[in-house]
């Protein structure tokens, strides 16, 4: 599956952007920034990774990450973390972060299937006031903290 980078209006990617964010107010803040690689399959668009700067020299930031629902289970996840690692190696990233809901297990297993370790959690993350609302389940269980997890590129 080709992985680009994408140049285009980010407001038609949207979709993909809800599909890994409950909180329209955050996506919102981040839609904008960085770079963004696409996975098309007969030319139309069904996954994006988004990488962003932190203001952690040498560390950035796997920002957002989905596949439409219908393309899940193939790789293409996989494929798009992977050009995400060499996007950031070639920008001579000394580490790659990432974040997700620490109710979310597929997320949890995923991200350490790809060789993330876990650093943080952040007790509370999703709440109101931080654009999220009450009651959304994950897996059953209820969305609350966030973990996040780093891959070292450089020793």
């Amino acid at each position: 599956m080709p992985i680009e980078r994408y140049d285009g209006p980010r407001e038609a990617l949207l979709g993909l952007f809800a599909l890994a964010d409950d909180s329209p107010v955050q996506i919102a803040s981040y839609i904008g920034l960085g770079d963004v690689l696409v996975a098309r399959r007969e030319g139309v668009i069904i996954g994006h990774a988004q990488i962003i700067a932190t203001d952690e020299p040498g560390v950035l930031e796997l920002k957002s990450l989905a596949v439409l629902a219908g393309h899940r289970g193939a790789g293409i996840g996989r494929e798009l973390v992977e050009a995400t690692i060499a996007f950031a190696r070639d920008q001579s990233a000394l580490s790659l972060v990432v974040s997700t809901a620490t109710a979310d297990i597929g997320n949890l297993r995923f991200y350490q299937r790809r060789g993330f370790r876990m650093t943080r959690i952040v007790p509370d993350a999703f709440r109101p006031e931080t654009g999220y609302p009450d009651g959304i389940m994950i897996d059953g269980i209820v969305l609350r903290d966030q973990v996040f997890f780093e891959l070292k590129l450089a020793d």
